[in-house]
């Protein structure tokens, strides 16, 4: 009898086992895991926002069960550089990088957006453009779960940047910081991290950024270890120093402790093409000697930022609102002329975004161009534009070559970045053009680079887009389709998925994308948005 009864329990058992059901089940798909190791094919189940099983599900069923039928599905991908600050204010749904798979925007290159003194917050307020917006936070932290609470449909994380703190501290001064003040940024940074920034940032060409040599780097670098944290950098030339400002960052790392990364490498300027395998060949050296010293970048030969970095560097002290000034004064006019020396040509400076709607025919057309339809110089030209726009007016400048575009994408220490908004291709965000790489880097790293030029294997791009980074910055319970990891998905065509984008026409999204699961809930189905906002504000180790 007693026999009878315990096969009747497992039988039970065996019954129950093959009926349980989960919130959702992926079935039938090629998975991708993250890992880099060979894909497979099999079913993922999802319980609320959790990965729950990844294998061969047989006769287990899903609340929402979806047949793949051989779809790529792979972890949700970090966007290591992106400027979504801003946009997510705007839209929440986040759709150009959404739409390219990307689940989680890593904000703050050299600015973030706290802490902030009261200056700061009016500064912000007056200097806002198309997108207005309440600023109702002072921390980073605080701004980063407004976010969450506003509605967001990715996740979102944040370095503190330094030019931030400094800005916060000393002001736009170029000088060195004061025993105090680096006790006071140092407070600053360890309350940030506490609160869940992953690291300290710098945007060694900007102010006030720039105006931090070495030492205030590597003492600021100090806390962010302290509390598990990184420290990653736009360096401070990535042309003719390119090297020297290389060495500064693995120094740096080496001497704070810190694993510490490059923003965006690159080699810019036709003159410093030949330098990128000595860049490559340092990062290396340093690796192999220990350090963890990594990379990012987006998959294009061109970049994009103010029209400001080609006036001198005294002319730049103190800001743009700094040198706008002095452009108003007809003899500081004259001097800057004399000086002004461009890093590219006027032909590669094309105009992607201004702030006075009057102006925004020249988008689109580049310097040269709007130079001769002005019968003026181009620095002229330059200098009378910047004036009727107030502002350092958005370019994109072509100064790189696609052969270490090729090259940098084949280091396994290198992920990803837009450097870049989150965009709709509706709306106010069509009043100014962008880069294409805001719609296309990571379909990129799909479709161009794995699939058509065959530089690394999809594994291996899936590696990069996702548990690479996603280790990088030391998070926890991302990157991976694993057991107990957050339900972070993404299904694809791989032979479909590729980016529309172009310089001319930037708006437009990537295709190929599919799906995609943000903390187990779907945003996008069938490439089309959802409307769920189950984005999060994912802490770094300093409060895991």
């Amino acid at each position: 009898m007693k026999t009878l009864k315990l096969v009747f329990l497992l039988l039970l058992a065996a019954g129950c086992q093959s009926t349980e059901s989960y919130d959702l089940v992926l079935r039938n798909a090629t998975i991708i895991d993250g890992t880099g190791e060979p894909s497979f094919r099999g079913d993922l189940a999802v319980n609320a926002d959790t990965i729950a099983f990844v294998g061969n599900l047989k006769g287990k069923k899903g609340k929402v069960d979806l047949d793949l039928n051989g779809l790529v599905l792979t972890p949700g991908f970090i966007n290591m550089l992106s400027w979504a600050n801003v946009s997510l204010l705007e839209d929440g749904r986040s759709q150009s990088d959404l739409r390219q798979g990307v689940t989680l925007e890593v904000l703050g290159e050299g600015t973030s957006m706290g802490p902030l003194s009261e200056d700061m917050k009016k500064e912000m307020l007056e200097g806002q453009g198309d997108i207005q917006y309440d600023i109702t936070w002072t921390t980073l932290g605080e701004y980063l779960q407004h976010l969450e609470n506003k509605g967001v449909s990715t996740n979102v994380a944040s370095f503190v940047g330094n030019g931030t703190l400094r800005r916060h501290v000393i002001g736009m001064e170029n000088r060195k910081a004061t025993p105090e003040e680096m006790a006071q940024m140092k407070k600053l940074l360890e309350a940030e991290m506490k609160a869940g920034a992953v690291g300290l940032s710098s945007s060694l060409l900007y102010e006030p950024s720039r105006y931090a040599d070495t030492e205030e780097l590597i003492e600021l670098s100090k806390v962010a270890a302290q509390h598990g944290g990184m420290y990653i950098s736009h360096i401070r030339n990535e042309g003719s120093k390119l090297l020297e400002s290389i060495a500064e960052l693995i120094t740096i790392g080496q001497t704070a402790k810190i694993p510490a990364q490059i923003y965006h490498l690159k080699a810019s300027g036709e003159e410093n093409w030949g330098k990128m395998d000595s860049a490559i060949a340092m990062v290396n050296a340093a690796r192999e000697a220990g350090l963890p010293i990594t990379a990012d970048m987006y998959t294009y030969p061109a970049s994009s930022t103010g029209l400001h970095t080609q006036m001198p560097e005294w002319a730049r002290e103190g800001g743009v609102e700094a040198l706008l000034g002095r452009l108003a004064d007809p003899e500081e006019q004259s001097k800057i002329l004399e000086e002004i020396k461009f890093g590219h040509g006027p032909d590669k400076i094309h105009f992607v975004g201004f702030k006075n709607p009057d102006l925004r025919k020249y988008i689109g057309k580049n310097l040269a161009e709007v130079a001769e339809t002005q019968a003026k110089s181009p620095a002229q030209t330059m200098i009378d534009l910047m004036l009727e726009d107030q502002s350092r007016i958005q370019v994109v400048y072509f100064s790189m070559s696609e052969e270490n575009v090729e090259k940098i994408i084949q280091q396994p220490w290198v992920s990803f970045c837009s450097d870049a908004g989150s965009y709709t291709n509706e709306g106010v965000f069509l009043n100014q053009s962008t880069h294409p790489r805001a719609y296309g880097s990571f379909a990129r790293v799909l479709g161009l680079y794995s699939r058509e030029k065959k530089l690394l294997s999809l594994e291996e791009a899936v590696r990069r887009l996702s548990s690479f980074p996603a280790q990088t910055l030391k998070i926890k319970k991302r990157g991976l389709l694993k057991a107990g990891y957050f339900a972070d998905l993404v299904v694809f065509d791989p032979e479909k998925v590729r980016d529309k984008a172009t310089f001319e026409q930037p708006h437009q999204y990537a295709e190929g994308i599919i799906h995609v699961f943000v903390n187990g809930q779907q945003v996008l189905n069938n490439g089309e948005h959802t409307g769920n906002f189950p984005g999060r504000f994912v802490k770094g180790p300093g409060t895991q």
